[in-house]
């Protein structure tokens, strides 16, 4: 089923919504929750609370496509579910993520809800500005937060290679948002 006429069932609030998202993306939420979680069990859970929060959200949203939308709850879900889990300092792959990402998003354009908005368009600009392959790179690295090996394995680079790929592309990141008037 195409994601308007999946969109269509949620804004006539029909059940049969629930079930053709989880059957068109249920394994693309449980993939985005267990990148982040590494339960089985936790990603089940997350997807199943990613179709509630769309349920809740859609009316009045109309995501078209449907596939980022729901994409961006389950990571979002997933994340709240990893602070309640995990203090910063019990490692993990999460932590090791925002603290690279940390080195290029400056701290002080969190602070409002404008700014983090005008950081979002900044940070869609940059990456579409960015060659394919090293945008797939990126947000495989700080989105669906994979792993360097996976990503080198997926990529067929070495771990060194993606490392470093990885810190070119922040610095890019970092020097863009500095242009961009996001550094004091």
């Amino acid at each position: 089923m195409e994601d308007k006429q999946i969109v269509e069932l949620y804004l006539m609030r029909s059940e049969a919504a629930i079930a053709e998202t989880e059957k068109k993306y249920g394994r693309y939420c449980r993939y985005i929750a267990y990148q982040i979680l590494y339960s089985d069990e936790d990603a089940k859970e997350i997807a199943n609370d990613t179709y509630l929060k769309v349920w809740n959200t859609v009316p009045p949203q109309k995501p078209d496509p449907l596939k980022p939308y729901v994409g961006m709850i389950s990571r979002q879900l997933a994340l709240n579910a990893y602070e309640k889990q995990h203090s910063k300092k019990q490692g993990g792959q999460v932590p090791s993520v925002l603290e690279e990402l940390s080195e290029c998003i400056p701290d002080n354009s969190r602070e409002d809800i404008g700014e983090s908005l005008e950081l979002s368009d900044a940070l869609s600009r940059f990456l579409r500005a960015l060659p394919k392959r090293t945008r797939n790179i990126f947000v495989r690295r700080y989105f669906y937060m994979s792993t360097i090996a996976e990503i080198a394995g997926d990529f067929r680079m070495k771990e060194s290679n993606v490392t470093m790929h990885l810190l070119r592309t922040r610095k890019k990141l970092e020097q863009f948002l500095k242009e961009e008037g996001f550094y004091l």
